[in-house]
């Protein structure tokens, strides 16, 4: 089985990795170990730049030597000697080789180079005639071979499904893709920052669950075999996290995966990052206020201002951010009025001229919920400047606290940046009866077929009995944000290895793994 696998993935190879490994060979027959170990670069391009750019050729003089390592992408030889331009992460570099300069088996060495090739060299700086900053190498070595061809230089890798299915070539090819993912580092470590500089203890909870609970999805479903239990990959943190307020925690947050099993889409992937928090006795208002002050300070951050620009669109990212209840926005941006929102036939009437829901479903739900639905089709895509959106019925917020004024609403709020739910927060429901009855009109919901419904997390129930203190929090979706943050039209594009179909790589393979 393993000759036969061996046989099928060579006979994969193409000409010009036959020529390659050829040349791994001569290095081997020469004594030269094609993967080596041991050489390890005390600088970087980044830093050789930040000393050296500004200055002119005269200004350089004489360096000490440097050790440098990176990927060679460009060779221009010139028989005795060269010019590689490598990368080596932080930046690009240029090396200049020359027989006579270099070692004798350093340029030996140079002889079986080709693109992607992974370098080891040593020297001094110096800037050449035209004012290009490079290394003078004095010694040289190929530490990687690298086998397959880097794609043609000047077209690039361009092909989304490629780029997303070999993000390794993705990332050493396009540069701007590099740079979104460092930029999405900074935002994560930016939020973990202001989190810890206000108090609030990151924790761990646990990853598999035995009730699908936290927020209303289809999870995902696995079974654990010494057990013999069916459990859940977590769709949210959240009640495993308040279970920490009644521990005695004040202020806690996780920033961490969940997993839905729905839809992919431009805005979705099955396995994505959130943040939550919870802030005990914290209203919502209190989680708006905190909420403002950390994105206009991140913005300033990773952006240099308070402004974004995404696609067409500018978006501007004040310390007070536009606040509307989901009533009224369904109001402004449809023109019903209060007894309009009251009459079922009317707003399914409307909401037939644009949504996909079929009208025997809009005709069960209740008006609050065909309001959210409203809201849905009508309002969101108009909220591209950071909104929150307040008092959302009770009906569709199992989690939430009643409103004192009105119980038919609830104290949250949800906030939206360019048409996207980025945030959904409120103030905690933390009565143990009112929990156990929300729960259970979840149940039944799911007994009637809704598979986003959550289950009846009865050792929760049991957790507010003896006494969750009032409390506020959210969470909040970091894909979305680092979309929007990085101008990325696609969720794919700031997430390392997004979920793709499966690849078929020989025959006899399922065919269901075959791309479409």
């Amino acid at each position: 089985m393993k000759d036969k696998f061996i046989k099928q993935w060579t006979d994969l190879y193409s000409e010009q990795m036959n020529v390659r490994l050829e040349k791994r060979d001569k290095m081997l027959e020469a004594g030269s170990n094609p993967y080596k170990s041991g050489y390890a670069p005390d600088t970087t391009a980044t830093k050789l730049k930040e000393k050296y750019e500004h200055l002119s050729k005269e200004e350089i003089g004489t360096t000490p030597d440097f050790k440098f390592a990176g990927r060679v992408l460009l060779v221009r030889d010139f028989g005795k000697a060269a010019f590689l331009q490598c990368d080596d992460g932080t930046d690009r570099f240029q090396l200049y080789i020359k027989k006579g300069v270099v070692s004798d088996k350093g340029f030996e060495e140079y002889k079986k180079l080709d693109h992607g090739d992974i370098i080891y060299a040593s020297g001094d700086i110096f800037k050449t005639n035209k004012g290009e900053l490079s290394l003078n190498a004095k010694e040289f070595l190929i530490l990687t071979k690298a086998l397959r061809p880097l794609p043609e230089k000047f077209h690039g890798l361009t092909d989304p499904e490629l780029r997303y299915r070999m993000r390794y070539l993705d990332l050493i090819m396009n540069p701007e893709t590099r740079d979104k993912l460092k930029k999405r580092s900074k935002i994560i470590r930016f939020i973990r920052e202001f989190f810890y500089q206000n108090d609030f203890l990151e924790v761990e909870t646990p990853m598999l669950h035995s009730i699908a609970g936290g927020a209303t999805a289809k999870p995902f479903l696995t079974h654990h075999n010494a057990l013999d239990m069916e459990l859940f990959m977590r769709i949210a943190p959240e009640l495993h996290l308040k279970r920490l307020l009644v521990g005695g925690f004040p202020k806690v947050f996780e920033m961490n995966r969940c997993f839905r099993n729905e839809g992919i889409s431009y805005k979705h992937n099955p396995e994505f990052t959130s943040i939550e928090f919870y802030w005990a006795y914290a209203t919502y208002e209190n989680v708006m206020d905190i909420t403002e002050e950390l994105l206009t300070k991140l913005v300033k951050e990773v952006n240099g201002s308070n402004k974004v620009v995404f696609e067409d669109k500018e978006i501007i990212f004040n310390e007070r951010f536009n606040r509307m209840t989901l009533k009224d926005s369904v109001k402004k941006f449809t023109d019903f009025s209060d007894a309009d929102l009251k009459d079922k036939k009317k707003m399914i009437a409307h909401l037939l001229t644009k949504t996909e829901v079929k009208k025997s479903e809009l005709e069960k739900m209740s008006t609050e919920r065909l309001m959210v639905v409203m809201f849905e089709e009508f309002v969101e895509p108009n909220l591209i400047q950071p909104t929150f959106i307040t008092q959302y019925p009770t009906e569709v917020s199992p989690l939430s606290r009643q409103n004192d004024n009105d119980p038919n609403y609830v104290d949250r709020f949800e906030l939206f940046i360019n048409g996207w739910e980025i945030a959904n927060a409120f103030s905690e429901l933390n009565n143990p009866t009112d929990q156990l009855s929300r729960f259970s009109q979840q149940a039944e919901l799911k007994a009637g077929g809704d598979e986003e419904a959550c289950d009846v997390d009865y050792d929760y129930v049991r957790a507010l009995e003896y006494g969750m203190p009032p409390a506020g929090g959210w969470g909040m979706g970091i894909d979305r944000l680092c979309m929007i943050l990085t101008n990325s039209p696609t969720i794919r594009e700031i997430i390392l290895f997004p979920q793709l179909k499966k690849e078929l790589f020989f025959e006899g393979e399922s065919s269901e793994s075959k791309e479409t």
